[in-house]
């Protein structure tokens, strides 16, 4: 199932293209509540500074104008009364005050046409007073001239004068007085429309997070789920519920991909199926070909067998009555009929022990390999003292397994060494060593011999049954014996094989699964 590419717009839109659009979305109105409240910070901090800079410094300002003033007046009183120069100082100190104030005024209010023309007033009365009120008075050289400042006249002047000149303040400080009102309430509402903002970015933190859990769970794991619904039931056995993808194209598409999978698994679990009655079809017609070997080996250890003792047994008749009346070649012809039917017996009794193996054992138990090669070796005694034989027995361990089979392998690989022996006496010697398998721990049991040998190019074709690589008259046997003993190894979970030596003699190795806990047997030589 694929996206249908005849969708538009939105409907298109993959799902990475849809997160996008959703964090960019987020991220919008959190930097719009942001930029409100710096805005409003920026705001409140801009009325605090001109409230801190300006308005209170200017406060301040006029306040120390109206003080120099009143110490330039009390000073010319007192210098017009007394005559004292001491009071001039003052005067000199406090118009300089004045003027410093009044200089400070103008820088902090700026050039504003409210506060300029105060000022200006100011300035103007200010230097009304000193010109008509206080230069004569500083400018009286005699105290007859300081008498006549002092007089009732003059000193009202003076103080109609200074009086005008303190209301001119006075209208300084109410207008800064309002305009400092005007200040704080517009430091109020800016510190309240920072609070707002502040609720505002607030809320848009906690609205974001809610469009996002809102956005991904309609966007990503609303459909993840329903898509994880369908997997599990698929899952759980219902290999025919579809499974489908919603949302955006790229979920439609892993919907479809998992539901082509489960396609596929159908599929798969139908041609198992079919594989399985097949198999349980092969499998019948293997047990009753099993059975057809059963019978088949019943027949022939006792329907075949029968005829072949009969055989031999009239022809040793024959050849005891009548060997008087028979030539040199008729006894030759009856020694032939004879061998012939004693290895037809070998053969048929050699090929009942391979079909059997693996189907007379009900479960394997503890073998001790030492035994087994010691009923072994007791089994060849006469031809070990034949051939002057020596056989040598390493420590050998305790193995899971059949005993008949397993003494029937180590028999026939000894009696090999016998057979098959060089000029020299034969020495057959057997070690174990625990090796690590691929599959575990085995153990390898080597036989090493010092007879003929056998060439590396044949140490596949040995294990073959019938194969032979020297004639019958030159060694006797039906050639199964090495055929016999791998087919017992695999049997056991195990395998032989030819080690390739230098010459002379041969190495074979039997490698077996090692149980749990293994034993050894300490064995001497046999021979």
């Amino acid at each position: 199932m694929g996206v249908d590419l005849s969708l538009e717009g939105p409907a298109r839109w993959t799902l990475r293209t849809r997160l996008l659009l959703l964090f960019a979305a987020v991220l919008v109105l959190v930097a719009a509540t942001l930029v409100v409240q710096i805005v409003q910070l920026r705001h409140q901090q801009d009325v605090r500074d001109e409230l801190l800079r300006n308005i209170d410094p200017a406060v301040q300002a006029a306040t120390d104008v109206r003080a120099a003033t009143a110490e330039q007046e009390s000073a010319i009183r007192g210098y017009a009364f007394t005559g004292d120069a001491g009071f001039l100082d003052e005067y000199v100190d406090g118009d300089r005050a004045a003027a410093a104030g009044l200089n400070e005024l103008d820088e902090l209010l700026g050039p504003t046409e409210a506060f300029d023309a105060d000022l200006e007033r100011v300035r103007s009365l200010l230097e009304r007073w000193q010109t008509t009120s206080a230069q004569p008075v500083i400018d009286a050289s005699s105290a007859a001239e300081r008498d006549d400042l002092t007089s009732e006249e003059f000193q009202e002047a003076s103080l109609e004068n200074i009086n005008a000149l303190w209301a001119a303040l006075d209208e300084i400080d109410a207008h800064l007085a309002t305009e400092r009102e005007a200040q704080v309430d517009e430091l109020d509402d800016a510190a309240r429309s920072a609070t707002l903002a502040m609720v505002l970015q607030v809320a848009g933190v906690v609205v974001s997070g809610l469009i996002v859990l809102a956005g991904l769970s309609r966007v990503v794991t609303g459909p993840i789920a329903r898509l994880g619904d369908d997997a599990r039931k698929v899952a759980e056995g219902d290999l025919e519920h579809p499974v489908r993808g919603i949302g955006s194209p790229d979920l439609v598409r892993l919907g479809g991909d998992v539901d082509a999978m489960r396609s596929r698994i159908v599929a798969e679990v139908n041609m198992l199926n079919a594989a399985s009655a097949d198999l349980e079809r092969q499998t019948e017609e293997l047990a009753r070909s099993n059975r057809d070997l059963e019978q088949f080996a019943y027949v022939a250890s006792h329907d075949l067998q029968e005829p072949l003792r009969k055989v031999s047994s009239f022809c040793q008749l024959l050849q005891k009555r009548y060997s008087d009346q028979l030539d040199e070649r008729a006894n030759e012809y009856i020694d032939y009929a004879v061998d012939g039917a004693k290895r037809m017996q070998d053969l048929i009794n050699d090929l009942l022990a391979f079909s059997r193996v693996g189907r007379t054992t009900e479960a394997f138990e503890p073998v001790d390999l030492g035994a087994v090669i010691d009923d072994a070796t007791d089994a060849l005694t006469p031809a070990i003292e034949e051939a002057d034989a020596t056989v040598t027995v390493g420590d050998l361990p305790v193995v899971l397994g059949d005993r008949r089979l397993l003494g029937a392998t180590f028999q026939n690989l000894i009696s090999n060494a016998l057979k098959f022996r060089g000029e020299e006496p034969p020495k057959v010697d057997i070690a174990a060593t625990l090796c690590a398998g691929a599959d575990g721990d085995e153990w390898v049991i080597s036989v090493t011999d010092n007879g003929i040998g056998i060439d590396p190019d044949y140490d596949e074709q040995i294990f073959v049954i019938f194969k032979r690589l020297h004639s019958k008259a030159e060694y006797s046997g039906t050639g199964i014996g090495l055929a016999l003993a791998k087919k017992i190894a695999e049997f056991h979970g195990g395998r032989i094989w030819l080690e390739p030596t230098p010459p002379p003699g041969a190495t074979f190795k039997l490698a077996l699964p090692a149980p749990p806990s293994t034993e050894k047997r300490v064995h001497t030589d046999a021979g």
